[in-house]
């Protein structure tokens, strides 16, 4: 568990990262609250994208920014097939899958219990 302070500037980022994606024309982008129910990360933000080449595109566009926001990729998956890409910010991880990817691995089943932060603007 995260001190209090670092918890909302993670799930500030996590929701920052959602909008930047969802300005990026991918659906369904979801926001979990994983505190008190994983140790290695605090927020998953998923996404799903049209085309390997948006998802690869939009990946490197969120590497980029979160550098300006204080976070850093500590690591990266899936980039060079663009199907499913990883990027774990630490207390962030985000998801960008293309839909059939989505569909079969299905996190939100896997993390049913997990709170779905509200981040769309009204």
């Amino acid at each position: 568990m995260i001190p209090e302070k670092e918890k909302k500037k993670a799930e500030n980022f996590a929701v920052e990262m959602a909008r930047l994606i969802s300005d990026r024309h991918f659906s369904d982008v979801v926001v979990l609250d994983l505190c008190g129910q994983n140790p290695a990360v605090e927020y998953l933000v998923i996404a799903t994208g049209t085309s390997d080449r948006q998802t690869r595109s939009v990946a490197e566009e969120l590497v980029k920014e979160a550098k300006h926001t204080g976070f850093e990729a500590f690591g990266k998956a899936g980039c060079e097939q663009g199907r499913w890409i990883l990027l774990d910010f630490v207390d962030v991880v985000v998801h960008l899958f293309e839909s059939e990817f989505r569909e079969y691995y299905d996190l939100e089943l896997l993390w049913g219990d997990a709170k779905q932060i509200q981040w769309q603007e009204n």
